[in-house]
C-alpha cells in the first residue's frame, strides 16, 4: 500500500541472506530508497533507486537529503502512487462511504464539479470573480454604517438620511452584480435532500482545503520571509526608505493571502450579502431560481446538522445583521424557541482555541489548511434528552473568535478591533473562556485589559455572563501542582486591569471581582501539552484529553446555573450589541432589548393587576355606597375595605409570583419584583384610601340629600294614598274605563299643578354664563358669547404674552424696569425652564379642577352658582401661590380668564350632563310625569277591588324600578369596560399600545390642531381619546355586547329579588311576623346590591297586608315586564346618559389608563410610557420625535430643528439648556460655559438627567410624514422656518402616510 520503500541495511554483499527480499524491492515499480549504515557517501540517484549513506555523517543533512529523495520521488516518479484509504479497503472489511452511500457518492461528485469551476483560475482572484457580493461593495457599505452611527457635521438629519440613500445604491449595485454559476451551482444543490446536502458541504470544504493548501502554504512562506527581512532590516537601522519599500512588499503579500483564503465560509457569506441585498431592494435577484427565504432556511439547517455559520466577517470586521437575525429566524420556526447556553472564547491568535473546542465537542471550527479563525463563528450543539432535565437548556452554542492582538494579515490597526470583539462575544456568552498560551500572564497584559474592559463595560449595561480562564501548554508536573503561585499572579494581573479599564470607563473597581463574580481557585484551568513530543509524528497527550474533559465538566455545570437564553433572546442581543458597538460609546449606545421586552410585558402584566384590583373595588365601593344610601352604613373604615378585598389581592399577589417565577425572562425580571410588589401594594393602599374618602363624603351629602329625597318619596307616597282614595270612591264604575280614565286624568293634572305651587321645578343651567357672571365686574370678557370665542391656552407657541416682569425697588430697581420695559415692548421671551414651570402649573390646576368638579356630586345634589365661585377661588389662590415663588414674572389678566374659561370649557359638558341627571330625579313635575302610568296602573287595581297583598306588591316593584336600572347599568358599564379591556385593539394592552392608536388616528384626520393638543396636552387628550373609543365600541358592538351583559346582568338581579322575597317569607311564616317585618327583611337583604330600604314605603299603607305568598307572586309576575321595560329603553345614546360619570365604562377606563407618568422628554415632547407614576429610573419611549415639534431651533437662527434625540445623542452637536430658548449650537463658540454635548446631555442635570434616550438610527417614519405634511401650519404657529440647517431631508418627502401608519405596528 505504501508510495515510497524506505529500507535501512548494512553495507550489502551478494550472499546476504537479505539480498533475495532486495532484490524483490528493486523489481517493485515503486521507488526505493537504500539508507546504508556502512557508507559515507552522499545520496546517489540510479533508474529510480536512491542510495544515502549514514556513517560519520551529521543527522541534519541525512534528514535533508532523506526528504528530498522523498519529495523527488512522490513528485516525479511515474511509478510512484500516492496512498488512498478506499484503496486499503479492498483488501480488508473497511467500509467506504463512497461506494456503499449513494447520498456521499454523489455528494462528492457535486462537490468535484463545483471545485472544477474553479480550475485555472488564479487563487487570489476567485473571490472577486466568483463572490463579488462580499468585496469592496460590501466592505464600502460596512465603512458607511460605521460613519452612520458615528453621525458629524452640521446638516445632522440631511447627512443621515445621505448615508442612508448612499448604503441603499451599494445595496442595489450588490443586487445587480451578475451571481456567478459557481454559486448558483452552491444554491441548486443546497436545495437538495438533507441527507445530500451534508455530504456535500462535507466534501466541499476537504475538497476546497486540499485546492487552497498548496498556494496558502507558499503565500504564508513569502510572508514569513518578507516579514524576517523586515525584522532584521529594522534592527539593523536601515533607511527608512528600505524598509518601507520591503514593508510595502509585505502588505501587497498579505492582500493576496487574505484574498486566497477561500473555505466554505466565504460561499455562505456571498449568500448572506445576496440575501441582505434582496432584502434591502425588495427585489428578488436576477439569476435566483429559489426563494429567497430558501438561503436563510439552509443556513438553519447547516447550523442544525453541526456546521458553523459565520457571525462576524473578519474580513469586513461587520455583523452582517439582516443575514444573521434572518437565520437564527428560520432556525426558530424550525427548531422552535429554544434555550440555549452561549460559551464564547477570546485569546491569542494560534493558541488553540478552535482545537480545544473542537475537542471538547466534537465540532468543526476551522484549523487546517494554514488558515486561522477569522471574525466569529457560532455552532449549535444538541444537548441529550438524559441531559436536558439536569442542563435545563436545549442546545449550547459555541462562538469562536479570531485570535486578539492579531499583527492582522490586511496591517491594520487591531486595538480597537480588539476591544469591539472581545466586548461583542462576551456580552453574547452567558460564560467566557479566556484561552492564555503559555505559563506567564505577564505577557497577557494588553489581552486582561481588553477582557477586563469588556467584562466591565457588561457589568455598566447590567449584562451578567461568567468566565473562565484556560492556561494552555503548562507542563504535566505545574498542572499536577495546580500552579497557584500562577493563580496569585493572574488575580493581581486581573485586579491591576481592572483598575486600568474602570478609569478608561470612567467608573470605580478596585478589583476583578468587583466587575464579575470570580474565583481564582476553580474559575482558572491549566491544560498539558496537546502533543507528546514535537508534531507532526507526536502522538496527543493523554492529559491534555483529561483536561478537556474536566473543563467541559466545568462548563456543563456553570451551564445547569445559568438557565442560558433564548433563541428569540440570543437575536436580539445580537443586534443590540453590534448596535451599540458601531456608536463610539459602547454603555452609553446600548439598548437592551431583551430588559425593553421584559419590562413591556412587566407593565402589560402590571395594567392586568391593577385593573383586577380597580374592578374589586368599584365592587365593593358599589355595595358600601348602597348600604349609605339605605342607611345601612353611617361611617366607612379602612379595616372593612381590607376584609373585602382580601380575596383579590390574594389572586393579584399569586398572580404576581406565578410571573416572576415562571416567565422565561425571569432572572431579568427579579431586579423589578421588589419595587412592583411595592407599586401594587401603594396602589390598592391609595385606591382604597380615595374609595373610603369618596364614601365618607358620600355620607356627608347623604344628610344634605335627605331633604331632597324626603320631599320625592313625600309626593310619591302622597299620590299612591289620594289615588287610593280615589278608587274607593269609583270602585262601583270598574267597568267603565273611559270614565275611570278622565277621573285619573283630572286627579293628577290637580295633583301635579300642587306639587309645581309647593316646589318650583329645577331648571337648565348655562356654565358660561355663570362664568361671565362671575368674572364680569372685574375682568374685560365682553368679546367671550360663546364657547368657540375661548382662547385654547394649550395651543399658544409660548406663554411669554402671559406674563410680564415684576417691578423692582430702588435705584438699580428702576433701571431693570426700564429695561424690561423695553424687553416686553418688542416681546418678552421666558426660558426653557419657565415654560415647563408653566405648563405643569397649568396641568396641575387642571388635574385639582377636575377633582373639585367630580367632589361636587352635581347628579346627586345638584347645581349652586357657588361650585363655580369655589373653583375660580382656588384657580386664583393658585396664581398667587405661584407668582409669590422664586420666578422674576407674574401673569397678567388674560392669562387668568383665558385660563379659567378653558377650564370649564372642559368641565361644561360634564356638569351640564351630571345636572341634567340631577334634574330628571329630583324635579317633581318631571319626577311624578315618568310616574304616571305606574300610578294608573296601580289605580286601576284598586278599582278592581285587588287585595291589599297584591297592590302592595306592585308597589313594591315600582318602588324597585329605579334602584334596579341603576344597578343593571352600573354592573352592564364594568362588564363593558372589562371587555374593552380585553378586546378593543387601543385598550387592550399598556399605555403604549395606547398611545400608538391615539397617533394613528390623529394621521388619518390629519388635522394640526388636534395634533397640538395631543402634543401640548397629552392627558386630556388622552382622555378625550378613551371616550371616543368607548362611544364608538357602544354604537358598533351594541346589540353584540350591551344588550347581551344587560340581560344577564338583569336575569342576575332577578333572581337575587325573588330568592330575598322567597327568604323574606319563610322568615315571616317561621317568626310570626307581619309585613313590617317582611319588608325589613326584604330591604336588607338587597342592600348590598340596591339602594332601597323601608323609609322609602313611608306613608304609604300597608298594614292590611298578611298574604306573603300572594305577595311573592305578584313580585314575579310584575318584575319581567319592569326589567323588559329597563332592557327595551336601554340604546346607544340613553345608555351613558342613565349612568352616572363615574360609573361610566370610558371614566373607569380613563381612570385605569391615565394614573401614569406624564413627564415629556425636554428635547422633543415625547411623553415617557411607563405606566407607573413616579416610577423608578428613568424616563424613556420606544422612539422620539422631530425636536422643532417644540419649537427647538439652531442657534443664531430662526431655523426650526430636524433633529431627532436618538440621533443627537449620537452626534458632536451641542444644546444649551434652561435658556431663553431650545437652542442647538452648530459651530464651536466662545461662549462655552452654558453648552452641553448632546452625547452627554445628562450632565445638564435637571430633567436631562432623568431621561434615558440610547442613539438609534433606523427609520422613524411617523414623526417625518407629520413634519412634511404640516411643515407650513408648524412654521406659522412658531413663526420659525425649516429653511438652513433645518432643512427638512429630500428622503423626508418620499415617507407617504401608509409608510408612517406601519411604523407605528413596528415600533410599539
Amino acid at each position: 500500500m505504501s508510495s515510497v520503500n524506505v529500507v535501512i541495511l548494512p553495507q550489502l554483499y551478494k550472499n546476504d541472506k537479505n539480498a533475495i527480499k532486495i532484490q524483490e524491492l528493486y523489481k517493485d515499480k515503486k521507488p526505493l530508497i537504500c539508507l546504508l549504515t556502512d557508507d559515507e557517501s552522499a545520496a546517489k540517484q540510479k533508474k529510480g533507486i536512491y542510495k544515502i549513506g549514514l556513517k560519520n555523517r551529521n543527522q541534519s543533512d541525512v534528514s535533508v537529503e532523506l526528504r528530498r529523495a522523498i519529495s523527488s520521488c512522490l513528485s516525479s516518479s511515474e511509478s510512484a502512487s500516492l496512498f488512498r484509504l478506499e484503496d486499503f479497503s479492498k483488501c480488508s472489511d473497511i467500509r467506504v462511504d463512497e461506494e456503499d452511500d449513494e447520498d456521499c457518492r454523489i455528494g462528492k461528485e457535486a462537490a468535484q464539479q463545483m471545485i472544477s469551476l474553479l480550475e485555472n483560475k488564479d487563487l487570489t482572484e476567485i473571490k472577486e470573480s466568483f463572490l463579488p457580493c462580499q468585496g469592496k461593495l460590501w466592505h464600502l457599505w460596512c465603512q458607511k454604517n460605521k460613519e452612520l452611527h458615528q453621525p458629524q457635521g452640521e446638516e445632522l438629519e440631511i447627512d443621515i438620511s445621505t448615508k442612508k440613500t448612499e448604503m441603499m445604491k451599494i445595496r442595489e449595485e450588490q443586487h445587480e452584480s451578475n451571481m456567478s454559476e459557481f454559486i448558483k451551482f452552491f444554491i441548486k444543490q443546497m436545495n437538495s435532500d438533507s441527507a445530500f446536502r451534508m455530504f456535500f458541504l462535507k466534501w466541499l470544504r476537504i475538497l476546497l482545503d486540499q485546492y487552497t493548501s498548496e498556494d496558502l502554504s507558499k503565500l504564508h512562506h513569502k510572508y514569513d520571509e518578507k516579514w524576517s527581512m523586515v525584522l532584521k532590516l529594522k534592527e539593523t537601522n536601515e533607511k527608512p526608505d528600505n524598509v518601507n519599500e520591503v514593508q510595502t512588499e509585505l502588505e501587497k503579500i498579505s492582500e493576496e493571502l487574505q484574498a486566497a483564503t477561500f473555505g466554505l465560509e466565504h460561499i455562505f457569506r456571498e449568500i448572506g450579502q445576496i440575501y441582505e441585498s434582496c432584502s434591502s431592494v425588495k427585489t428578488v435577484k436576477a439569476g435566483l431560481e429559489f426563494d429567497l427565504s430558501s438561503l436563510p432556511s439552509f443556513a438553519a439547517e447547516m447550523m442544525i446538522s453541526g456546521f458553523p455559520l459565520e457571525l462576524m466577517d473578519g474580513d469586513a470586521a461587520h455583523v452582517p445583521l439582516i443575514w444573521v437575525t434572518a437565520v437564527l429566524g428560520e432556525l426558530i420556526h424550525k427548531l422552535e424557541d429554544q434555550r440555549v447556553f452561549v460559551m464564547s472564547v477570546l485569546g491569542i491568535q494560534s493558541s488553540g482555541k478552535s482545537t480545544m473546542l473542537n475537542a471538547m465537542f466534537g465540532l468543526q471550527f476551522a484549523v487546517s489548511a494554514g488558515r486561522c479563525t477569522r471574525g466569529a463563528f457560532m455552532q449549535l450543539v444538541r444537548v441529550s434528552e438524559e441531559m436536558k432535565e439536569q442542563l435545563k437548556i436545549d442546545y449550547i452554542l459555541v462562538v469562536d473568535t479570531e485570535g486578539l492582538r492579531a499583527l492582522e494579515l490586511t496591517g491594520r490597526s487591531t486595538r480597537h478591533h480588539d476591544n469591539e470583539l472581545a466586548t461583542f462575544v462576551v456580552g453574547l456568552g452567558n460564560l467566557t473562556l479566556i484561552n492564555i498560551f503559555g505559563e506567564n500572564p505577564s505577557e497577557m497584559q494588553d489581552i486582561l485589559q481588553i477582557v477586563v474592559q469588556a467584562f466591565l463595560r457588561m457589568k455598566k449595561v447590567r449584562l451578567n455572563p461568567s468566565c473562565m480562564f484556560v492556561h494552555q501548554n503548562v507542563s504535566d508536573v505545574i498542572a499536577g501542582e495546580k500552579n497557584m503561585e500562577g493563580r496569585r499572579r493572574l488575580q493581581e494581573t486581573l485586579d491591576e486591569m481592572a483598575k486600568l479599564a474602570a478609569k478608561d470607563e470612567a467608573c470605580d473597581a478596585e478589583c476583578f471581582s468587583d466587575v464579575i463574580a470570580f474565583d481564582v481557585r476553580t474559575d482558572v484551568k491549566y491544560f498539558a501539552q496537546l502533543w507528546e513530543g514535537s508534531p507532526p509524528m507526536a502522538p496527543p497527550n493523554p492529559n491534555y484529553c483529561e483536561n478537556v474533559q474536566e473543563l467541559k465538566e466545568a462548563i456543563l455545570t456553570q451551564a445547569s446555573k445559568s438557565g442560558g437564553i433564548m433563541l428569540s433572546q440570543l437575536k436580539d442581543r445580537i443586534q443590540d450589541l453590534w448596535e451599540a458597538l458601531l456608536s463610539e460609546q459602547f454603555v452609553f449606545s446600548f439598548r437592551n432589548s431583551l430588559e425593553i421586552a421584559a419590562y413591556r410585558r412587566l407593565e402589560t402584566e402590571y395594567s392586568k393587576w391593577t385593573w383586577t384590583l380597580r374592578n374589586a373595588v368599584l365592587e365593593i365601593e358599589n355595595k358600601l355606597h348602597n348600604q349609605i344610601e339605605n342607611g345601612a352604613t353611617d361611617e366607612i373604615k379602612e379595616d372593612d375595605f381590607k376584609r373585602e378585598l382580601k380575596g383579590k389581592s390574594e389572586e393579584v399577589k399569586k398572580s404576581m409570583s406565578d410571573f416572576f417565577e415562571n416567565d422565561t425572562d425571569k432572572l431579568i425580571l427579579i431586579q423589578w419584583k421588589e419595587s412592583f410588589e411595592i407599586k401594587v401594594k401603594e396602589l390598592r393602599e391609595g385606591i382604597t384610601r380615595k374609595t373610603k374618602r369618596k364614601l365618607n363624603e358620600i355620607i356627608q351629602q347623604r344628610d344634605l340629600k335627605k331633604r331632597i329625597d324626603a320631599q320625592r318619596t313625600h309626593y310619591e307616597n302622597t299620590l299612591l294614598e289620594k289615588s287610593k282614595e280615589l278608587a274607593l270612591k269609583h270602585k262601583d264604575k270598574t267597568n267603565d274605563e273611559e270614565t275611570l280614565k278622565k277621573e285619573f286624568d283630572l286627579f293628577w293634572g290637580k295633583s301635579v299643578k300642587k306639587i309645581t305651587t309647593d316646589s318650583p321645578p329645577i331648571k337648565d343651567i348655562n356654565i358660561l354664563r355663570d362664568v361671565k357672571k362671575l368674572l364680569s365686574g372685574t375682568y374685560k370678557i365682553a368679546h367671550i358669547n360663546t364657547w368657540k370665542d375661548i382662547t385654547d391656552i394649550f395651543l399658544e407657541p409660548s406663554s411669554a404674552p402671559y406674563v410680564r416682569f415684576k417691578k423692582s425697588s430702588g435705584i438699580t430697581g428702576r433701571l431693570k424696569n426700564a429695561v424690561r420695559a423695553v424687553q416686553e415692548t418688542i416681546g418678552l421671551t421666558l426660558s426653557e425652564e419657565d415654560e415647563t414651570q408653566i405648563t405643569n402649573l397649568i396641568n396641575d390646576i387642571s388635574e385639582q379642577t377636575d377633582k373639585m368638579i367630580m367632589s361636587f356630586n352635581v347628579s346627586k345634589l345638584g347645581y349652586n352658582i357657588s361650585y363655580i365661585q369655589q373653583v375660580i377661588d382656588y384657580i386664583k389662590a393658585r396664581i398667587t401661590q405661584y407668582e409669590e415663588g422664586l420666578v422674576k414674572y407674574v401673569f397678567n389678566d388674560k392669562f387668568f380668564v383665558d385660563l379659567v374659561f378653558y377650564l370649564f370649557e372642559y368641565a361644561n359638558k360634564k356638569l351640564t350632563e351630571q345636572h341634567k341627571m340631577f334634574r330628571e330625579a329630583n324635579d317633581p313635575v318631571l319626577y311624578v310625569e315618568k310616574k304616571r302610568e305606574e300610578y294608573y296602573s296601580i289605580f286601576q287595581k284598586y278599582c278592581q277591588g285587588a287585595t291589599s297583598a297584591a297592590i302592595f306588591g306592585e308597589i313594591i316593584c315600582q318602588k324597585l324600578r329605579e334602584p334596579m336600572k341603576q344597578n343593571v347599568y352600573k354592573h352592564t358599564a364594568r362588564d363593558l369596560a372589562d371587555e374593552m379591556r380585553s378586546n378593543c385593539p387601543s385598550l387592550n394592552g399598556n399605555r403604549t399600545n395606547l398611545e400608538k392608536h391615539i397617533l394613528k388616528e390623529l394621521a388619518l384626520e390629519e388635522t394640526f390642531r388636534k395634533y397640538l393638543k395631543y402634543m401640548n396636552d397629552p392627558r386630556n387628550h388622552f382622555k378625550c381619546f378613551i371616550r371616543g373609543e368607548v362611544s364608538q365600541y357602544i354604537s358598533d358592538y351594541f346589540s353584540f355586547s350591551v344588550q347581551p351583559k344587560m340581560k344577564e346582568n338583569i336575569e342576575s338581579l332577578q333572581k337575587k329579588i325573588m330568592a330575598a322575597a322567597h327568604e323574606s317569607t319563610e322568615h315571616v311564616q317561621v317568626n310570626n311576623g307581619d309585613v313590617d317585618l317582611w319588608l325589613t327583611f326584604f330591604t336588607q337583604k338587597l342592600s348590598d346590591d340596591l339602594i332601597f330600604s323601608v323609609k322609602d314605603f313611608s306613608g304609604v299603607s300597608h298594614d292590611d297586608v298578611d298574604d306573603f305568598e300572594l305577595l311573592e307572586d305578584v313580585i314575579r309576575e310584575e318584575l319581567p315586564s319592569i326589567m323588559f321595560d329597563i332592557s327595551s329603553k336601554c340604546n346607544t345614546t340613553t345608555f351613558p346618559v342613565y349612568l352616572d360619570c363615574k360609573d361610566r365604562p370610558d371614566e373607569i377606563l380613563i381612570d385605569h389608563f391615565c394614573q401614569c407618568c406624564w413627564v415629556q422628554c425636554p428635547f422633543c415632547g415625547a411623553i415617557c410610557t411607563n405606566t407607573i407614576e413616579n416610577h423608578d429610573g428613568d424616563h424613556s419611549v420606544p422612539f422620539h420625535r422631530v425636536n422643532g415639534l417644540i419649537d427647538w431651533f439652531y442657534r443664531g437662527t430662526r431655523n426650526l430643528s430636524i433633529d431627532i434625540c436618538t440621533s443627537s445623542v449620537a452626534s458632536d452637536r451641542s444644546f444649551v439648556p434652561n435658556n431663553s430658548y431650545n437652542s442647538y449650537n452648530l459651530y464651536d463658540s466662545d461662549d462655552s460655559d452654558d453648552e452641553v454635548l448632546c452625547r452627554e446631555y445628562r450632565t445638564a442635570g435637571g430633567k436631562y438627567a432623568e431621561w434615558s434616550i440610547t442613539p438609534d438610527f433606523s427609520e422613524l417614519p411617523y414623526w417625518k410624514w407629520f413634519v412634511c405634511r404640516f411643515q407650513k401650519c408648524l412654521e406659522r404657529h412658531y413663526r420659525k422656518t425649516f429653511r438652513g440647517s433645518g432643512r427638512i431631508p429630500y428622503q423626508w418627502r418620499q415617507i407617504t402616510k401608509q409608510d408612517a401608519l406601519e411604523s407605528l405596528d413596528k415600533y410599539f
